[in-house]
């Protein structure tokens, strides 16, 4: 199986689903409350493992039932949790979620006991990072912890993923190790800077600070990438109905890592990647929503027929 070492985030998220999102002031009467659990890095996890891949999470929680429940449904998933953390005197990570009738969401997010995680905790699970195919990356956990994790996967020759959401400054020691920058179109212009008014001269300077490939997600339009030299290769998305959009981005980065591992090219990756994402708009909550690996093929394999 391919294998797959995930630094980043665990929260819980309490979802609120409403006909619309409220205006600022505004108390409005909604459909459903959710706890479900989630977090960026938590998410990719259990899309890669149900995916195909083998999968080890680092990361922290709180010493709370929240935590407890986290640790508990990752492990029931198969995904090797030794390396996550409980941080004592900490909450859990929280994220509150807004999603309205059109499957949109609004997501506001608390770090806990994710923003306690330091470089050592690379150290301790330095042997899991080695021992994975591919790194996967987010940003809801410290900058110095992404940092580390990405030099110690980059060292042992690793494909180091990136997943640059929440869009924030990447230093110029980390863009180098990156093998492959995923990220949105606003995400894109967030990390590029102020002087890239628009995609050419975004990805430009990217590749100036020495970046490898950029997938650039696009919604319904789907993902293009963009090697560090030739062509772009754009791969459509699939068209279903949206229910939720909350995790599609998770689901998309673990098929593409899993795909990745695999030593799939990378187009076949994105094709993966979309697959993953449309079935996932089409259920509800975070991790509940995303697929396995035997449904993902069947899916594939209708539209090939």
């Amino acid at each position: 199986m391919p294998r797959i070492a995930v630094v980043g985030s665990l929260n819980m998220d309490l979802v609120v689903v409403a006909p619309r999102f409220a205006q600022p002031g505004e108390t409005i009467a909604g459909d459903r409350f959710l706890t479900v659990p989630g977090g960026k890095g938590a998410n990719q996890a259990v899309a890669a493992q149900r995916l195909g891949g083998e999968v080890a999470m680092i990361g922290g929680v709180g010493e709370d039932a929240f935590g407890a429940s986290m640790t508990r449904g990752l492990a029931d998933e198969g995904i090797d949790v030794r390396h996550v953390d409980v941080r004592a005197g900490h909450a859990s990570g929280v994220a509150l979620i807004t999603v309205d009738g059109a499957g949109e969401n609004t997501i506001i997010v608390v770090a806990g006991a994710n923003g306690t995680l330091t470089p050592d905790d690379v150290t301790l699970a330095r042997e899991a990072i080695e021992a994975a195919d591919v790194l996967l990356l987010q940003l809801e956990i410290p900058m110095a912890v992404v940092l580390a994790a990405a030099r110690t996967a980059r060292d042992a020759g690793r494909i180091v993923i990136l997943n640059a959401a929440p869009a924030a400054a990447l230093p110029d020691a980390l863009v180098p190790l990156i093998d492959y920058l995923v990220v949105n179109e606003t995400e894109l212009f967030a990390i590029a800077g102020d002087a890239a008014d628009d995609q050419p001269a975004a990805l430009a300077a990217l590749r100036a600070r020495g970046a490898g490939a950029v997938v650039v997600t696009l919604g319904a339009a789907g993902a293009r990438l963009e090697p560090r030299e030739g062509a772009a290769s754009l791969v459509r998305a699939y068209v279903v109905e949206v229910v939720d959009t909350t995790a599609a981005g998770d689901a998309f980065v673990g098929a593409f890592a899993v795909a990745l591992a695999e030593g799939r090219p990378a187009v076949e990756a994105l094709r993966r990647g979309n697959a993953a994402g449309a079935l996932t708009v089409t259920r509800a909550g975070a991790q509940p929503s995303i697929p396995t690996r035997a449904i993902v093929d069947a899916w594939l394999a209708d539209r090939l027929t």
